[in-house]
């Protein structure tokens, strides 16, 4: 059965909305009417691509945090011993969000038609990825679905939280130069000039300082829109040039080398690849399956590629940590607990002991660089501000040695 949407009029005349399950339209119409409704519309919850079997959606109906508590919800009730399909109705009927509501009916249809949750969710791709639709199948095979939607859970739980950490971290510092930027380039290029406009009809020389800044605030009022525009179009193009895949690889291993953010950039990423891998093995999914699932969560091309690589080598034969052991983007710390893991046979406890501890050296180094910028930038700006006032009032106070 299809999930339809529908808008009607009831007796009173008022339009209604809502969700209706039927083989086709014309059944949908009917059902619509045997409710006392008449039906003014009536059309599909989504669109499908042709030759693809995916579903569109006009927009996103879960974002992260949403499609953490959805799946945290979805994982209770299955976990509860409650049938599939009787949990997706639950959580469609308790729905506020439209977007979300039609999700979750087109879902549950699926299900109906007797196709397995995970390629239901595969209809979806732009909702669910690949990671979560692979360990979906595996709890499927396995029959604990309710066991590893918890797992993905809290995954998706403490991937949101590093990444809020991090963001959070960086956000200070961020706000403080843009204030910054903004009180700076107000002085230079309207005060300054104002202030030192008094004193340009004067025959004694001004001092060097104020005469630089004269040249700087000359300088960004004739210049600095283009200073502008060029700064817009040169991020355009570095947008267009990161879509070619080989740039971007290089961009990106370039990025790896910056002090201090390339080892976030490498331990964010290593964390990343490490959790998913953990979830994936430990949900079953085979080992060559769960590393091509991890290498493309990894947002860094270059550790990608590594990725990548070291995938064919264990193809080959050759062991995880071997494997990861030839790549030196990737931490020492990840192939040494994949070593460990392999050797006591317990491969997915060891990957996650590693996804936490490099989260955790991810949040350390962030928060030290916070508390080291936060100072900095107020000095700077202070600087800033202090130059550009001793331009001012230089000229102020030889104007007074002047007239004594």
């Amino acid at each position: 059965m299809t999930a339809f949407k529908f808008e009607a009029l009831d007796a009173a005349g008022k339009t209604s909305t809502g969700l209706i399950e039927a083989d086709h339209a014309k059944a949908a119409r009917a059902a619509v009417r045997a409710q006392g409704l008449v039906p003014l519309s009536v059309s599909p919850v989504s669109s499908s691509d042709a030759g693809t079997g995916q579903m569109r959606f006009s927009r996103r109906a879960f974002n992260a945090a949403g499609l953490t508590v959805w799946t945290r919800q979805l994982a209770g009730l299955v976990g509860s011993g409650l049938p599939l399909e009787r949990a997706l109705t639950a959580l469609a009927d308790e729905c506020e969000h439209p977007g979300q509501r039609e999700l979750i009916a087109h879902l549950k249809s699926e299900v109906n038609a007797g196709s397995p949750f995970a390629r239901a969710l595969g209809s979806a791709p732009r909702e669910f990825d690949d990671v979560y639709r692979a360990v979906v199948a595996a709890g499927e095979a396995s029959g604990a679905l309710g066991v590893v939607l918890e797992k993905l859970a809290d995954d998706l739980e403490e991937r949101q939280a590093l990444k809020a950490k991090l963001m959070g971290a960086m956000l200070y510092p961020a706000i403080v130069s843009l204030i910054a930027v903004v009180i700076v380039a107000f002085l230079v290029t309207y005060v300054v000039p104002q202030v030192a406009s008094v004193f340009n009809n004067g025959k004694r020389a001004l001092p060097g300082l104020t005469v630089a800044m004269l040249a700087l605030s000359d300088f960004a009022r004739s210049y600095g829109l283009l200073v502008l525009l060029g700064l817009g179009a040169g991020g355009v193009g570095l947008s267009f040039a990161l879509r070619n895949e080989a740039f971007r690889e290089r961009f990106d291993a370039g990025l790896l080398q910056v002090p201090l953010f390339g080892r976030l950039t490498r331990g964010y990423n290593a964390a990343r690849f490490a959790g998913t891998l953990a979830m994936l093995a430990g949900a079953g999914v085979p080992i060559l399956k769960a590393l091509q699932a991890a290498a493309e969560t990894l947002g860094n091309r270059a550790m990608r590629a590594d990725a990548m690589d070291a995938l064919v080598q264990v193809r080959e034969g050759a062991p995880l940590a071997a494997a990861l052991a030839g790549k030196k983007r990737f931490p020492g710390l990840l192939a040494m607990f994949s070593r460990l893991g392999e050797q006591t046979g317990q491969l997915p406890v060891m990957l996650d002991r590693a996804a936490r501890q490099l989260g955790n050296e991810v949040q350390r180094r962030a928060m030290a660089l916070a508390t080291i910028l936060e100072p900095l930038l107020i000095v700077g700006m202070g600087l800033m501000v202090m130059a550009i006032v001793l331009a001012v009032l230089l000229p102020i106070m030889q104007l007074n040695t002047w007239v004594k």
